[in-house]
């Protein structure tokens, strides 16, 4: 791929976060998103990391919210805890750009769009956890907006590996490039 070429794309790390991957039990998944990051630098490629955190006192979680307003009493995903940093399995650099959304999507309530406007960046490569929240929040918007998309499938994760694979079969291949972290890898070191 010719450098002109990679100057519009990044790579989308989401949800890398102790207190989310404690959830899962996938010993590999942490050395894949190694080898994507990896490979990104390696081309050159923007990392940006998107983390959900709220303000102490959860003022952006409004009760009628479903998926969120059950944390507003357990204290977890609070802007300050070590919880919701990216894991320090990987390697966060001071150039990579970290977003940090307020909703399920990662453009929801950030300023990640911005981001990417002002970058040039038109194509994005998506990761993170869940492959039914996150992802599939992210993908929908992203496509509205206009953006290219790839998801790297095994650089996502889902608390139901049916659903997982519904998505990364049937739903995302119509809005996105769906491959391997493998695959993209090779393509993007071609």
């Amino acid at each position: 791929m010719a450098d002109a070429a990679r100057t519009d794309t990044a790579l989308l790390l989401m949800d890398l976060q102790p207190g989310i991957l404690a959830s899962y039990s996938d010993a590999d998944y942490l050395p894949r998103i190694g080898r994507a990051l990896a490979a990104a630098r390696a081309a050159r490629l923007p990392v940006i990391w998107v983390r959900v955190a709220f303000r102490d006192g959860y003022p952006e979680v409004a009760a009628d919210n479903t998926i969120f307003s059950g944390i507003r009493t357990s204290g977890r995903l609070l802007d300050t805890h070590l919880d919701t940093r990216i894991h320090p399995e990987l390697d966060v650099q001071p150039h990579d750009v970290i977003v940090t959304k307020r909703r399920i999507s990662a453009f929801a309530g950030s300023d990640l769009d911005v981001v990417l406007r002002a970058a040039g960046v038109r194509h994005l490569v998506l990761a993170g956890v869940s492959t039914s929240g996150v992802v599939l929040s992210t993908l929908r918007l992203a496509a509205d907006l206009d953006y290219r998309l790839t998801v790297l499938s095994d650089g996502c994760l889902d608390g139901d590996p049916d659903v997982h694979r519904v998505l990364m079969e049937k739903v995302f291949p119509r809005q996105a490039t769906v491959q391997t972290i493998r695959h993209w890898t090779t393509h993007i070191a071609a």
